[in-house]
């Protein structure tokens, strides 16, 4: 993951970190589980997921219940070393986090810090969770509250000190009096908690309320009562709290990412031209000197070496692009893009497309699971798929390899230095020797030795006045008839 802040390796390691992911997350109005939406290129559990293990905690559970295999199918792979937890019937944070805690204990007893976090909450860096800690640690506190300071805090729980700024609790929104909806500080939900505190004060939590669930708020309150010191950290960036529990929330949250995605590639010394329609995913890799143009999106693994330049107008998926390679107005996926090459504009590059050094994909070309030499040029209106093309080959304009059967697909090679003519189809499977030509309109079905010319065509017959005798009274037969009569009144003039 390339939040900027995940690769520094945490100085203060917590026992546990707990990530609450069980939510049903309805607002969403998806089949998909809340914590599956994606933003930058990874879910939102993704992110929370790499935030909590940049502490390199020496255990991580995440409560799932929510569409449970789903979900546990998509942590695992994700994060193989993560314990999965079910949270069973009895609902709230409270409860999720004491199944952890009893998961976790079960393997051995958790004892320090356990961190609890949430799977929709994206944004959230390492570096914000390592702050909490070494603050928790550092006062030797029995819990510690993430909060962030909202101009409109409404529906948020409320952060209630005491008048020496000490935690005294936290207020749910709907239970506030007047006054302390006044509060502007609110909690996060995130915490860090002292291991034995948690796990006593868990044992106090009821579920009498009106929802009838188990609170996790309610622990900073009895942790205080027996005694314990309760503080808070308050977070400057008020994103790396937010949470996304529907579509708006969702696309403001992915639209933040995206600026400081962009921010920290410009300062990388990267040019977006244009940040308003340019959008990166979190793993995408650039080199300095990169040049990105207006409408360009770069998604997944796609690499971008110094001194290319990308767009405008182009969508590319694991796409590797070499050094100094211009991509205009293409659409590609699976694709490597040789140093110095050309490709576009509208092109479709689809997986196993690898195009050789300064070699060129024009206008209008597909191209699917073919290797193209160095130098060699397709350079516009064509489909070249399951082929081998060696170097400095020229492809003529509306060459074609077809390549199924009906049934299967085969393949096509073509040597090095071959020149093709327009409109030649190779039905596969076929080998174009090294230095061949083949004429225009030519289809290949059988190989063409090197340095040979491939003409398959019947000889051209023209069918003297067969438009005004097969299509008389249309503009072509008129047309025709006039230019007859000037002829024949040319030839009549002329003395010779």
């Amino acid at each position: 993951m390339s939040h900027e802040d995940q690769s520094n390796q945490a100085d203060t390691v917590p026992a546990a970190v707990i990530v609450l992911a069980a939510g049903a997350g309805t607002r969403m109005k998806s089949r998909t589980p809340k914590i599956l939406h994606r933003l930058g290129g990874t879910s939102m559990v993704g992110h929370a997921l790499a935030a909590a293990r940049g502490l390199a905690p020496q255990k991580l559970a995440v409560v799932v219940r929510h569409e449970r295999d789903l979900v546990a199918a998509h942590i695992a792979e994700l994060d193989a070393g993560a314990l999965i937890v079910d949270q069973d019937d009895l609902p709230g944070t409270g409860r999720a986090v004491q199944v952890a805690l009893e998961a976790l204990d079960a393997r051995s007893a958790v004892e320090g810090t356990v961190v609890v976090t949430y799977g929709d909450v994206p944004l959230l860096s390492t570096a914000t969770l390592q702050d909490l800690v070494r603050t928790h640690e550092r006062d030797s506190n029995a819990v510690t509250i993430l909060t962030a300071v909202l101009d409109d805090a409404t529906g948020y729980g409320r952060i209630v000190r005491a008048d020496d700024g000490t935690v005294t609790g936290i207020v749910e929104h709907k239970d506030a009096t007047e006054e302390q909806r006044t509060i502007t500080e609110i909690n996060s939900g995130i915490y860090a908690f002292d291991a034995a505190v948690l796990r006593k004060s868990l044992t106090r939590v009821d579920s009498n309320n009106a929802q009838g669930e188990m609170y996790l708020t309610d622990v900073p309150s009895i942790a205080r009562n027996a005694g314990g010191r309760v503080a808070a950290v308050i977070s400057a960036d008020r994103w790396q709290v937010e949470g996304a529990n529907d579509r708006v929330q969702l696309a403001a949250l992915g639209a933040e990412l995206n600026r400081r995605t962009l921010e920290r590639w410009m300062r990388a010394g990267v040019t977006i031209v244009d940040t308003n329609s340019t959008w990166i995913d979190v793993d995408v890799q650039l080199d300095e000197d990169v040049t990105i143009l207006p409408g360009t999106q770069l998604y997944g693994a796609t690499q971008v070496s110094r001194d290319a330049v990308v767009g405008p107008d182009c969508t590319l998926t694991d796409v590797v692009i070499e050094e100094g390679a211009k991509v205009v107005r293409t659409h590609g996926s699976g694709a490597r893009i040789g140093a110095g090459a050309s490709v576009g504009p509208f092109t479709y590059l689809r997986p196993g497309t690898v195009l050789g050094e300064s070699g060129k994909i024009g206008a209008f070309y597909e191209t699917k699971n073919v290797t193209i030499g160095r130098g060699s040029k397709l350079s516009h209106l064509g489909y070249a798929g399951d082929a081998e093309i060696g170097e400095n080959t020229n492809i003529g304009c509306g060459n074609i390899t077809a390549n199924y059967d009906g049934v299967n697909k085969h393949r096509t090679v073509i040597g090095s230095d071959v020149r093709t003519g327009s409109n030649t189809v190779f039905v596969a499977p076929v080998s174009i020797g090294d230095g061949a030509y083949t004429g225009a309109g030519a289809i290949v079905r059988k190989d063409v030795p090197a340095g040979a010319l491939s003409i398959v065509s019947a000889a051209q017959r023209n069918l003297d006045g067969w438009v005004e005798t097969n299509r008389a009274g249309t503009a072509a037969a008129t047309s025709a008839a006039k230019a007859s009569s000037s002829t024949t009144s040319t030839e009549e003039s002329d003395p010779s």
